[in-house]
């Protein structure tokens, strides 16, 4: 599998993956690469820097950092991300009309602050949800 950053011609960034570049390259000419965020279909490759696996690169520089990789780690495999729904879910949850499951996502501030008024348990990751992609 390749993945590609992709460009649609609205200038929206967005990423994919292909079993070969022949496969993005004969998608995208039926008119099978659509834009994740405006469905554009004029889509191409934009540039990448390759990837690089020196582990010096990547591993942490000090005890706290490997800590809050481990808690992201953590996170991502134990809850279910739900993004911008996240304040909807963890409300109807709370209330019993939806079953009760770990989950972390996204919420606006104020959407934030009226759960922790209303006693809803929530608490405030210290890192951003990495955004699912294709």
């Amino acid at each position: 599998m390749i993945r590609y950053a992709l460009r649609c011609d609205q200038g929206h960034d967005f990423d994919g993956w292909f079993r070969s570049s022949d496969g993005f390259e004969a998608m995208r000419d039926a008119g099978q690469v659509g834009c994740a965020v405006c469905g554009a279909t004029k889509v191409d490759r934009a540039l990448m820097a390759p990837a690089v696996s020196d582990k010096t690169l990547t591993a942490p520089r000090n005890p706290a950092e490997a800590a809050l990789q481990a808690l992201r780690r953590k996170i991502e495999t134990s809850s279910d991300y739900v993004g911008l729904s996240f304040a909807e879910e963890a409300r109807a949850m709370h209330e019993g009309t939806r079953p009760a499951r770990a989950i972390h996502g996204e919420a606006r501030p104020e959407d934030a602050r009226k759960l922790i008024e209303d006693g809803v348990p929530v608490a405030p990751l210290p890192f951003v949800p990495r955004p699912k992609t294709n």
